[in-house]
C-alpha cells in the first residue's frame, strides 16, 4: 500500500521534495503539496484502492503524512493493503 501511496504522490502530488527522500512520517505541506494537489492525490487513491473519502476525512491531517494516508484507506477499504500489495 505504501509504495502505491508514494507512486500516486509523485504522480500527482507536486512535491517540492522527491518522494523517495521523504518518510513515511514527514510532513507533505511541507514537502510542498497544496490543497489543490492534495485533492488530485485523493482522486487518484479512489481509483487506486476503490474507496470513497467521506466528508469527514477531506482534512489536512489526512493527507498530512504517508502514514496518515495509509491509515485513511486502511479505515475505507481495510482489505486495500492486501490488493495493493
Amino acid at each position: 500500500m505504501i509504495d502505491t501511496i508514494r507512486r500516486l504522490l509523485q504522480e500527482h502530488g507536486r512535491l517540492h521534495t522527491p518522494v523517495e527522500h521523504l518518510s513515511d512520517s514527514d510532513d507533505l505541506y511541507s514537502a510542498g503539496l497544496t490543497p489543490f494537489a492534495a485533492i488530485r492525490t485523493m482522486l487518484a487513491l479512489e481509483e487506486a484502492f476503490d474507496v470513497e473519502f467521506p466528508v469527514s476525512m477531506l482534512r489536512r491531517q489526512s493527507f498530512a503524512s504517508i502514514t496518515a494516508i495509509r491509515d485513511c484507506v486502511s479505515k475505507l477499504a481495510p482489505s486495500a493493503e492486501r490488493r495493493a500489495a
